[in-house]
């Protein structure tokens, strides 16, 4: 501590300050906190987030941040292209190579980390690529193509998970994005990746207004599509194409080990409802935004990831679709065993 003197008066020369930062951006505070462990922590550091019994209320106050409208455009987005690519998925039996292709996204994000790009590019890149290499060399396969299909989608999951410790293992900083990686997150959601969402969707849902009803008839009867002219294995490699697609933009929602979240869950709970179609197609897309609308605003309010909660709405929508067909079989069942037999039948 220095001093000076001036006459008879002794002034204290105060020590010097370290200097201080600005302090962050509220947004940037609310994201940190979130993803440190959810609104809860927002609401401790004094943010201002707390669930209420106004629904509307609290609806307003989660719209009221940036980055959680950037989450529901775009987890609606993806719950569009989801719902109506599931559906097909699960009619066809697909859902092996759909898990396949959510675990080669993660390679292919941890690439784009580790060479300086958006994990976007990751994702789309490794997706596609290999749903290009799954539907033109697993279909042409004679006889036993389901083994065939089955043996290489096995094969392309192992090397994708092997290749994504890799790329992990090569990335000298720390990937604080792992767990985001592989479960899911929604913070940090900017415009552009909404747009670059919601122009891949479009290409999707585009594709398959047009291969739609080709695709149908190939799903049910491929032998009787074949034999009417429907070019079954383009369709079936376009297909596989637009699921790595859709596989992509679910992946940057749930994460690579949460996909079928919104890829099987909604199309199975609509399966359980209707057989038809349309009617299940719309069914579907309903469910998938049901569960990511919940799933985004209980992760708002909650210390828990919104993997956690998009997965378990959409447990429960199936579970409960399920116990609805159960009774509603065995109430026609028991209508049909206690309808009297016709009279007047001739021995």
């Amino acid at each position: 501590m220095a001093t000076s003197t001036a006459g008879t008066a002794t002034r204290e020369t105060p020590p010097p300050q370290a200097p201080t930062s600005q302090a962050p951006a509220p947004v940037i505070t609310a994201l940190h906190l979130l993803a440190a462990g959810g609104g809860r922590n927002l609401l401790a550091a004094g943010g201002g987030v707390h669930a209420g019994w106004n629904p509307w209320s609290d609806v307003r106050q989660m719209l009221a941040y940036h980055f959680m409208v950037n989450a529901l455009r775009a987890g609606s987005i993806t719950a569009v292209a989801a719902g109506l690519i599931g559906w097909f998925m699960i009619l066809r039996g697909q859902s092996f190579a759909g898990h396949t292709l959510a675990v080669v996204g993660f390679p292919g994000a941890a690439a784009a980390i580790w060479a300086g790009l958006a994990a976007t590019w990751g994702y789309f890149g490794a997706c596609t690529a290999a749903a290009i290499l799954i539907g033109s060399t697993s279909y042409r396969r004679p006889g036993g193509e389901a083994a065939g299909e089955s043996a290489l989608i096995g094969t392309v999951q192992a090397f994708a998970l092997a290749c994504g410790l890799l790329f992990v293992a090569l990335y000298k900083g720390f990937l604080n994005s792992l767990t985001g990686l592989l479960f899911g997150s929604f913070l940090g959601v900017t415009d552009s990746q909404v747009l670059a969402l919601l122009a891949m969707a479009g290409i999707v849902v585009a594709v398959l207004g047009v291969i739609g009803r080709p695709l149908l008839f190939a799903s049910v009867d491929p032998d009787v599509a074949r034999a009417r002219g429907v070019p079954a294995p383009l369709v079936s490699a376009a297909f596989l194409v637009l699921l790595g697609v859709a596989t992509a933009e679910v992946s940057q929602i749930t994460g690579s080990l949460l996909v079928f979240a919104l890829l099987v869950m909604p199309a199975a709970t609509a399966r359980q409802v209707t057989p038809r179609p349309a009617l299940g197609l719309v069914l579907s897309v309903a469910v998938a935004l049901l569960v990511v609308w919940v799933g985004l605003g209980l992760a708002f309010y909650s210390v828990y990831p919104v993997g956690f909660y998009i997965t378990t709405t959409g447990l429960v929508c199936y579970l409960g679709s399920a116990a609805t067909r159960r009774v509603a079989t065995r109430r026609r069942t028991a209508r049909q065993t206690a309808r009297p037999a016709p009279s007047g039948r001739v021995s």
